[in-house]
């Protein structure tokens, strides 16, 4: 009971929060998803967080994901899950077969391979493209500056592609990174981006961010 109880206040002083970001920014709070991570924590915990209205969820493996979501989503159908994580061809399949949103589509081979298995399985999910927005050799993503060409390769394979995803480098300020992020949408005609975390969703909110992907400020340190 007191970690149900901590969740559900966790996510509600969590949307204040989100509410008052994007006030502050001039713009409607409804503009604004929350990605509930759940990498590492248990089913128990994600149940927890829809039993307080949340329906949106994040997982960074294909493989912890098929160990407590099939149930979960079979339970609660309203439930929508994101693999924020980076994809592996060869896990393509599952992915297509669980998740509802594809955040890391960041290289030519991964897109092919979605675009075919999506029309394999008659599935059409929603894509977003990760931008190495720090060109940091160590991410995973496209680098900015190929950013444009890859949207429009993705586009020409017929996926779903409805924004854009970055992880700003750790220990700088992430404003200028999350206002590029935003600029590589805009000027691609992509409405959404997933950007912001624990902490700097904030900021990522006055830069733009539709989605913010949280976990630890729900669920606690990783288990």
């Amino acid at each position: 009971m007191a970690e149900t109880v901590s969740i559900a206040d966790n996510l509600a002083g969590l949307r204040r929060r989100i509410d008052a970001a994007a006030r502050g920014a001039a713009r409607d709070p409804v503009s604004v998803a929350l990605v509930a991570v759940t990498k590492t924590h248990e089913a128990t915990a994600v149940e927890a967080a829809i039993e307080a209205g949340q329906s949106v969820f994040g997982e960074n493996r294909v493989q912890e994901a098929e160990g407590k979501f099939p149930a979960l989503k079979a339970r609660f159908p309203d439930l929508r899950l994101h693999l924020i994580g980076p994809l592996q061809t060869n896990k393509v399949r599952q992915a297509v077969a669980l998740f509802d949103a594809i955040e890391t589509v960041d290289r030519p081979r991964l897109a092919e391979a979605l675009a075919k298995e999506m029309t394999r399985q008659g599935k059409r999910l929603a894509c977003f493209v990760e931008v190495n927005i720090g060109a940091e050799p160590q991410k995973s993503g496209v680098l900015p500056a190929d950013a444009d060409g890859f949207i429009a390769d993705c586009r020409v394979l017929g996926l779903d592609l409805r924004g854009l995803m970055c992880i700003p480098p750790e220990g700088r300020d992430p404003a200028p990174y999350f206002k590029e992020l935003a600029a590589i949408a805009a000027r691609n005609g992509l409405a959404e981006l997933s950007m912001g975390m624990s902490a700097d969703f904030e900021t990522a909110i006055a830069c733009g961010a539709t989605l913010v992907r949280v976990g630890t400020a729900i669920f606690g340190k990783r288990g």
